[in-house]
C-alpha cells in the first residue's frame, strides 16, 4: 500500500522551520512542518497532504476544517500541506500530483465529484501512498479510510425540523420545495434520503404536498438564488423550504425577502454557519444543523496521522460504497439540530464565538437565545 516513509533530517526540518503561505489560483496553501527537536522525538514520521474542495460553497472549509486539521498536526508534530482547489477539478489534480512529488505519504480529500477523486485516489494508491476520504465519500474510489458524519441523519433530521416548523406555524397541506444539494456530492445523495425517511409519507398521505425539487450544482448559492426565484415564480404558494445547507438556504431566504415572505414561510440549512444561525436568530431560517467540525477533523488527524507513522490504524465502523459493494473502514460523527433556543449550544462548543455572531441587530436576540 506504501512505499515507504520520508525521514525527517534535522537539516531538512531546519530548513522548513515555520510556516509557508502561499496563494495563487488555487486559493490558500498552507504548509507547516515540525521542528528538528519534534521529528526527532517521533521517529521517521511521512508527510501528509490534504486538499479542500472550496471557499464558496460553505465558510466552513477554511474557517472550521483547515482550523482545526492544523492544530491537530501541530500537535502531533508531522509536516502537512493543506491546499484548497476552489472547485476546479484540473487544479484538485495538479494540487494532488504536486503533494505526491514532494514527497506526501498520507493524502486526505474532500472530492469535488466522484470521478475526480476516484483519478486522484488511484494515482495516489499506485504510488504507495495512503488514501483518506474525508467528509465526502469517493464512490468507487476505494480510499483506505473515510471521515464524515451520519448523513443520513443530517438529512433526517432537516426533514423533522421542517416538520416541527410547519406544524408550528399551523400550516395546513403546506408546499414544500427541495433545494436539493450538488448531484456530484455523494453526502447531497445521503442527506435527501434523510430527509425523504422524513417528508415521502407526508406526500404519499397528502398531508403536505410535494413542490418543485431541484439539485444546486456545485452547492453554488448564487445559482440556487435563481432557481428558488424561478420555483416561487412556478409555484408562489411555497409554504416550506428544504435547503441542504445554509448557503442555499440564505439564498432562498434573500428571495423571500423580496416577496416579503421571509418568517412566514419555514426554511432549513445545515453547517451552522455565522450566517444561518444568525438567520435563525432573525426568524428567518427554521433550524440548521451542526456538524462538530473539530470531532471530524480530530478523527481524520488522528488516522492520518498514525498512517504518516507507518501505522495501520482500526474504525469504529464500516461504509458500504454503493458502487463497489466494499466496506470501507469509517468514523462517523453525530449531527445536531439546531434551533433558536439551542443556537447557543454551538457558542459553547466554540465552533463560533459570541463576537462575531452577536453584532448589531443581532445583539439582542442574542440575549433573548440565551448567549452568554
Amino acid at each position: 500500500m506504501r512505499k515507504g516513509i520520508l525521514s525527517l533530517t534535522a537539516s531538512a526540518a531546519a530548513l522548513a522551520l515555520g510556516l509557508t503561505a502561499c496563494g495563487g489560483d488555487s486559493g490558500q496553501t498552507t504548509t507547516t512542518t515540525t521542528d528538528s527537536a519534534s521529528a526527532s522525538a517521533s521517529g521517521a514520521v511521512g508527510k501528509i497532504g490534504v486538499i479542500m474542495p472550496d471557499s464558496k460553497s460553505s465558510a466552513r472549509w477554511e474557517t472550521a476544517d483547515r482550523k482545526y486539521l492544523e492544530e491537530a498536526f501541530k500537535a502531533a508534530g508531522v509536516e502537512y500541506d493543506i491546499q484548497n482547489a476552489q472547485n476546479d477539478k484540473t487544479q484538485f489534480q495538479t494540487i494532488a500530483d504536486q503533494m505526491i512529488t514532494n514527497g506526501a505519504t498520507v493524502l486526505m480529500i474532500v472530492n469535488l465529484d466522484s470521478g475526480t477523486g476516484k483519478t486522484v485516489i488511484e494515482k495516489a494508491k499506485s504510488q504507495g501512498v495512503a488514501t483518506i476520504d474525508y467528509d465526502r465519500l469517493t464512490l468507487g474510489g476505494g480510499a483506505a479510510y473515510y471521515v464524515s458524519f451520519d448523513n443520513t441523519k443530517v438529512g433526517k433530521l432537516q426533514g423533522e425540523g421542517l416538520v416541527k416548523c410547519l406544524t408550528d406555524k399551523k400550516a395546513d397541506k403546506p408546499i414544500v420545495a427541495y433545494l436539493n444539494g450538488s448531484p456530484t456530492d455523494n453526502n447531497a445523495t445521503l442527506f435527501k434520503e434523510g430527509y425523504d425517511s422524513v417528508l415521502k409519507p407526508k406526500f404519499d398521505s397528502g398531508e403536505y404536498v410535494k413542490g418543485p425539487d431541484q439539485s444546486v450544482p456545485d452547492w453554488d448559492n448564487t445559482q440556487a438564488g435563481t432557481i428558488f426565484e424561478q420555483m416561487l415564480t412556478q409555484e408562489p404558494k411555497i409554504a416550506g423550504v428544504l435547503a441542504a445547507n445554509d448557503g442555499l438556504g440564505n439564498a432562498a431566504i434573500t428571495v423571500l425577502k423580496k416577496n416579503n415572505l421571509n418568517g412566514k414561510v419555514p426554511v432549513t440549512g445545515q453547517d451552522a454557519t455565522v450566517q444561518g444561525l444568525q438567520n435563525i436568530l432573525a426568524g428567518d431560517q427554521c433550524m440548521t444543523v451542526y456538524k462538530a467540525v473539530k470531532k471530524e477533523a480530530d478523527a481524520a488527524a488522528k488516522l492520518a496521522v498514525a498512517l504518516a507513522k507507518g501505522e495501520k490504524p482500526t474504525t469504529s465502523g464500516s461504509v458500504k460504497d454503493p458502487e463497489t459493494g466494499q466496506d470501507v473502514p469509517s468514523e462517523l460523527m453525530e449531527p445536531q439540530a439546531i434551533y433558536f433556543d439551542n443556537v447557543k449550544d454551538v457558542v459553547a462548543d466554540g465552533y463560533v464565538t459570541k463576537e462575531e455572531l452577536c453584532t448589531g441587530e443581532f445583539a439582542e436576540k442574542c440575549t433573548e437565545a440565551g448567549i452568554q
